[in-house]
């Protein structure tokens, strides 16, 4: 048993959907989440700048005295989580073999999409990993770097971001795919405009309740789940950022739902 909080990194506000889906699974556990807000999006970074900021980012969190890391941010998973799992000797968590596993429970067809910002993209992580998994597993990967900026500036479904989804999207709008895989923890609160662009027949991959699982199996594993008797206290959460923008609160709250906790500004 362990009373530590969880560590939760992102480059930027996507994460959250992950923060979420930990917290309605483990209320008993204290979260303390950090993104990067200022150098988001990393998508576009090449792999030395990715794993420096990552590197600053989660160090920051061992620093808080952490029991165990989720690197909720795709594009950090696909590029330096061995070296993370190397450098640091507490439980640390990705994202992407977690959204395999789903997946590949959802495909009927074993035909997957999966969009994702273009440094993930260009990893072939998810390609790789469904392979490893279903050797018969065919995938169409589609980068969509705008769909982070889109995100983070609070565009949701407005027109421009329509347009942008539309072109995006348009090769797996074909009906050649009948699941897509959410790459980015960003693209799930662009859900309502994917869905209704490839239709109610492709399954849509929100890793983050596949995560907060697996998060919750790695815990009970190495007995580090928060003792029961806390259980009833109502757990304190820190939320960290590198930048703090006025729509922050906003676009907190909806990840969330419900009244954020004071906000930490870091600079490195």
């Amino acid at each position: 048993m362990s009373s530590k909080p969880i560590g939760i990194f992102d480059s930027g506000v996507g994460g959250l959907t992950v923060m979420a889906a930990i917290k309605k699974l483990l209320p008993n556990e204290s979260l303390i989440y950090f993104g990067d807000t200022a150098r988001v999006p990393y998508g576009n970074r090449c792999a030395d700048t990715i794993l420096k900021y990552t590197e600053e980012c989660t160090s920051f969190l061992a620093e808080k005295g952490v029991k165990a890391i989720v690197i909720a941010c795709n594009t950090a998973s696909a590029h330096v989580f061995p070296y993370l799992q190397h450098k640091f000797h507490f439980p640390l968590l990705g994202v992407i073999e977690p959204g395999v596993e789903a997946a590949l429970n959802a495909s009927q067809s074993g035909k997957i999409g999966v969009i994702g910002t273009r440094a993930t993209i260009a990893s072939d992580v998810y390609a790789k990993q469904l392979k490893k998994r279903d050797a018969s597993a065919k995938t169409v990967s589609i980068a969509c770097p705008l769909f982070v900026p889109l995100v983070e500036e609070d565009w949701l479904e407005n027109e421009v971001t329509q347009a942008v989804a539309k072109h995006y999207l348009s090769e797996l709008a074909q009906g050649n795919v009948d699941t897509v895989v959410l790459g980015c923890t960003h693209y799930p609160l662009l859900k309502n405009v994917i869905g209704k662009i490839l239709g109610s027949k492709v399954t849509l991959i929100d890793s983050a309740e596949a995560v907060a699982l697996s998060l919750k199996n790695l815990l009970k594993e190495k007995n580090l789940l928060a003792p029961l008797e806390e259980s009833h206290q109502k757990k304190k959460h820190q939320i960290y950022v590198t930048d703090l923008s006025d729509r922050f609160e906003t676009i907190v709250k909806r990840f969330l739902k419900e009244d954020i906790p004071s906000v930490g500004r870091v600079t490195f």
